[in-house]
């Protein structure tokens, strides 16, 4: 499984990745909107685990853009915003999966269901 970690902040993106090293043979990172879409266009992973608050594009902007050009592409929203109104903008943007922050261990059963 090949997976894309898209976060803006170093700390938390060597975190996830350590969360879930063990569940993917390549594991790609990158720090922006743009350059999720760009990297998601070369590389095609399995599962995208994608931010939600970013510089100039958000994670929601990088997903519609991501899902519109890649409809078979799986992206999970991480985020530490979990009101309803995300939740509801997250799925009309093509988000199969939502973790919060806060509970990031559930990342791994999230993958778990989406593969």
């Amino acid at each position: 499984m090949r997976l894309l970690i898209v976060e803006d902040n170093a700390l938390m993106r060597g975190l996830i990745r350590s969360l879930v090293s063990d569940l993917a043979v390549i594991v790609d990172e990158c720090s922006s909107g743009e350059e999720a879409v760009a990297r998601y266009a070369e590389t095609r992973p399995d599962c995208v685990l994608m931010d939600y608050e970013m510089g100039a594009m958000d994670g929601l902007t990088a997903t519609a853009a991501i899902i519109a050009a890649h409809p078979a592409a799986r992206i999970v929203l991480v985020t530490q915003y979990s009101d309803r109104y995300l939740r509801e903008a997250a799925r009309a943007a093509g988000v199969c999966g939502f973790v919060g922050k806060e509970n990031l261990s559930a990342v791994r059963e999230v993958i778990d269901r989406m593969m």
